[in-house]
């Protein structure tokens, strides 16, 4: 919401527009004084921005291929004391993903052009008896009896 704010402020300026947002027009000034002076970051934003440097050193020292778990476990090394899901948050935001290994599973590749099935049990979805109707949501499904 602030990038939105910053955006049309020249044109609307930051009340009216706070007025439409749910957002306090102090929330708007505070973070444009913070940008403005590092000094006035929280703790945890000053800590953030320090171990960013951090984690992106280590993942471009493994040339790119670290997950997560690797990161954490080299800072941790380094005598970082950082949470693993704390370096999950920053790898998110500084968009880092380690290298997955294997070929990735795609079981359905989609065809606008087709038309839909039918729907042949007419949304009645009471068998009988066992094993006389089998549904499923989904493209693939692998009972005991092999894959369908």
């Amino acid at each position: 919401m602030i990038g939105f704010i910053e955006d049309h402020r020249s044109a609307y300026g930051v009340e009216p527009i706070c007025r439409v947002l749910p957002i306090a027009p102090s929330t708007v000034h505070a973070h444009a004084a913070q940008r403005r002076d590092p000094e006035r970051m929280s703790a945890r934003a000053k800590r953030d921005e320090v171990l960013k440097q951090e984690v992106k050193r280590v993942f471009e020292t493994n040339f790119g291929v670290y997950g997560v778990r690797k990161v954490w476990w080299q800072l941790l090394r380094e005598g970082f004391k950082v949470a693993r899901c704390t370096v999950t948050r920053l790898m998110r935001q500084m968009g880092l993903q380690g290298v997955i290994r294997g070929k990735p599973v795609r079981t359905t590749i989609s065809d606008k052009a087709q038309p839909c099935p039918l729907d042949h049990v007419h949304r009645q979805f009471h068998a009988p008896a066992p094993n006389r109707l089998w549904l499923s949501d989904f493209t693939y499904v692998a009972p005991w009896s092999g894959f369908v």
